[in-house]
């Protein structure tokens, strides 16, 4: 990276835009050889030094960088030079570009937060959640109502009701090549539409700090699911405590800051909290969403998720809901929990209507091939 200001042994000064992005690029990321070292030094430390900069920086990079890689710096920009403090100044958050990331990063210093930011953290934080509830309810509603009509098939249905493409395959048999038809023995159809709860979901968190990501996006989600009818949706959150948000659900936001990232990890007990709440087990679907860091009781675990899986329960092990990919995680309890028909994977936000859509219908769960992935 050149320096903005001299050649560099290029040859070639840059001046204007140019020099003033390579400023911006520099102060965060510094020189790239030991010849520039002083001056990338001197560059960062006055990036971190006080808001006043920093506010600077962050107008030069939306200045002249697209959202998506503003968002990237933005991140490096808190982890390189810890400038996480200075999230805690109004000032600060209203200059910075809104995402997930920065969304998790508040709710880890949420206990930290002064009164007088609280309410501008809380507009951050509500304008991502808003964001993403216009980019994945509608699909969502979409999906999980046609896979809740599909479940509540019947073979005896009303006119109104029946299944035609369904009903087609499973008499394909009675084709009557003379007369060119199909005698329908079987009729197939969708349930009458009701009001009532059709399925139990149960969304369990893992509120440690490297799930950051996937906690905002469980919250979303479970506000979405929560808006259902058809559907009786509980979020539980846990560090090694255990807290029920389910009555918060119509506000994520509300949700996101009743949650206290970090701290350490009991699935076991979490898992014992959600099996008390389970009633009907044939219709209830539990989502664990964790990265399977087990600081509880691995076996007491395990042997929850095979009680409940034996009593009709669909069980979900996601290890991360984000768009991050996979993330590390326990391979010893994934794989245990994969020889109990529980197969831990991670999933995309796009993914997941499919994921639930899946487990509503009892059928095969859309895993991710990641037999390609280093």
């Amino acid at each position: 990276m050149l320096g903005g200001g001299a050649a560099d042994g290029t040859g070639c000064e840059l001046a204007g835009r140019d020099a003033a992005m390579d400023g911006a690029l520099g102060a965060l990321y510094g020189g790239g050889d030991a010849g520039k070292k002083d001056r990338s030094r001197d560059r960062s430390a006055g990036l971190g030094a006080s808001a006043p900069s920093v506010s600077r920086w962050l107008g030069d990079i939306r200045k002249y960088f697209p959202s998506s890689v503003v968002q990237v710096m933005q991140r490096d920009a808190i982890e390189r030079l810890g400038l996480s403090a200075l999230l805690l100044e109004p000032e600060m958050l209203e200059a910075v570009e809104a995402d997930v990331h920065l969304v998790g990063t508040l709710l880890s210093l949420n206990k930290a937060m002064p009164e007088t930011t609280k309410e501008t953290a809380r507009a951050v934080v509500r304008k991502v959640v808003e964001d993403l509830e216009k980019r994945l309810a509608t699909r969502t509603r979409a999906t999980l109502t046609g896979a809740l009509d599909r479940s509540a098939r019947v073979n005896r249905p009303r006119h109104h009701d029946i299944d035609w493409n369904r009903t087609i395959a499973v008499n394909l048999k009675n084709y009557l090549p003379e007369y060119r038809t199909i005698v329908p023995e079987r009729l197939v159809g969708y349930g009458r539409a009701s009001q009532s709860v059709k399925k139990e979901v149960i969304l369990c968190i893992d509120q440690s700090g490297s799930m950051a990501a996937s906690v905002v996006y469980a919250s979303v989600f479970g506000a979405v699911l929560g808006s259902m009818r058809s559907l009786n949706t509980r979020l539980v959150v846990f560090d090694t405590n255990v807290v029920d948000l389910t009555d918060q659900l119509d506000d994520p936001v509300d949700v996101l800051f009743g949650t206290q990232l970090g701290g350490g990890t009991d699935i076991n007990r979490a898992l014992a909290y959600c099996q008390s709440q389970i009633t009907r087990p044939a219709d209830t679907i539990v989502v664990l969403i964790s990265d399977l860091y087990e600081g509880g009781i691995r076996n007491e675990m395990l042997k929850r998720v095979a009680a409940m899986k034996a009593s009709g329960v669909q069980f979900v092990t996601l290890l991360a809901l984000s768009d991050e990919g996979t993330p590390a995680y326990d391979r010893e309890h994934a794989a245990a929990l994969s020889a109990l028909d529980a197969p831990a994977f991670a999933c995309t936000p796009d993914l997941f209507p499919e994921v639930m859509a899946a487990a509503i219908e009892k059928r095969p769960l859309p895993i991710p091939d990641t037999s390609n992935r280093t």
